[in-house]
């Protein structure tokens, strides 16, 4: 960690731009190991929307940190989250979005678990027609539960099951979002980006800094520089623009706007009077993430067809004009000369700077601490 030390130093001195973080942060496989296990271990992570599992019996994989996990829908109408994997074999139980009825079974052994996650069948495992054997307890051998808050439209989980409350960890980005009646949120579509060739650092990094608006989004956005600000507040980093004349969200975005991240994978943004695209980041490893953007409506609107597809049309180009950007970025870093990191703007990219010195805390700071 001697190169992320001597980031830190940087941090700490206010006399000049401070540098990011070194070229192992986003590519060595090292650090990978020590930020999935800290970074992503600790903290509340965003993986997946609520409406992605509609009705009791839905289940929805997905993987985090290299763990498989399961969403599951229950019978009350609870989503939960489990450790993908079978207690009988270890076998990933399920592979892809579905409805498995009342009942999720490992196809390998047929061993069936409920909704909740309890063993409900083991069969044959002591012998022929004989489903249990002396001292294996069913009640203890049931799905292993992940800690998980749905928030609003969101599913985060929390893998170590130690993060603070989700309504105190994500109190500064719920003040933020005041005057949006969620009774009236209405998803719209979602656009599904894949797998993108970078680093899941360099999107969030993007995404909260204003500065490179007006060069990259150019011809999709009309938000000039000079009215944009940065957010920083505990979990919540950001910027914003305050327009005093708006020209709608259709072809072009041209309207006030709050772009808020919860540390650390976490984006929503909020586009006045009345839209909302949230961002599910989703790291592989270092060089690997996958990515899908929900939009939504805040006032209970109906758009038509040829509305939603232009806002679609219109995202779509924005964020692969995004994707180019942080896709260079990475190769970028394989330079010997990015050895230091870069350097930051003190005005535009101060919100880049406290999310890598969140970055730094967590990977630096021993279990417990």
């Amino acid at each position: 960690m001697g190169k992320l030390n001597k980031t830190l130093a940087y941090f700490q001195d206010g006399s000049r731009p401070a540098h990011g973080l070194p070229p192992s942060a986003y590519r060595s496989k090292a650090f990978w190991k020590k930020e999935r296990k800290t970074v992503l271990f600790r903290n509340w992570v965003c993986v997946a929307a609520a409406h992605e599992l509609k009705f009791p019996g839905d289940v929805v994989p997905v993987v985090l940190a290299e763990q498989p996990l399961i969403l599951v829908r229950n019978r009350q109408n609870e989503i939960a989250a489990f450790h993908n994997v079978c207690r009988h074999r270890c076998m990933m139980l399920v592979e892809k979005p579905q409805n498995v009825g009342k009942l999720i079974r490992c196809p390998y052994h047929a061993w069936a678990y409920d909704l909740d996650g309890r063993l409900k069948a083991s069969p044959h495992f002591g012998g022929t027609d004989t489903h249990e054997t002396n001292g294996f307890d069913k009640s203890q051998n049931g799905l292993v539960p992940v800690r998980t808050r749905v928030w609003q439209d969101w599913v985060f989980v929390n893998l170590s099951g130690d993060a603070p409350d989700f309504e105190d960890y994500a109190a500064s980005l719920i003040a933020r979002l005041e005057g949006i009646d969620f009774c009236k949120l209405t998803h719209i579509g979602t656009l599904d980006f894949g797998v993108i060739d970078t680093n899941w650092k360099l999107i969030m990094e993007n995404f909260i800094e204003p500065y490179h608006v007006q060069f990259v989004h150019s011809s999709t956005t009309d938000q000039p520089l000079k009215d944009h600000y940065t957010i920083v507040d505990g979990n919540c980093l950001g910027s914003a623009v305050d327009l005093a004349e708006e020209s709608g969200t259709s072809g072009s975005l041209g309207v006030s706007s709050r772009y808020l991240t919860l540390y650390p994978n976490f984006i929503l943004g909020r586009y006045f009077p009345d839209q909302m695209g949230v961002y599910l980041n989703i790291p592989i490893g270092p060089n690997q993430m996958m990515q899908k953007r929900y939009l939504y409506t805040t006032e209970g609107q109906n758009l038509s067809e040829d509305e939603v597809d232009s806002l679609k049309n219109l995202w779509w180009d924005v964020h692969k004009e995004d994707h180019e950007m942080v896709e260079r970025m990475w190769r970028g870093r394989a330079s010997d000369f990015a050895a230091d990191g870069g350097v930051l703007s003190p005005v535009w990219e101060d919100s880049v700077r406290a999310f890598q010195e969140m970055i730094v805390a967590d990977v630096t700071k021993s279990k417990g601490a």
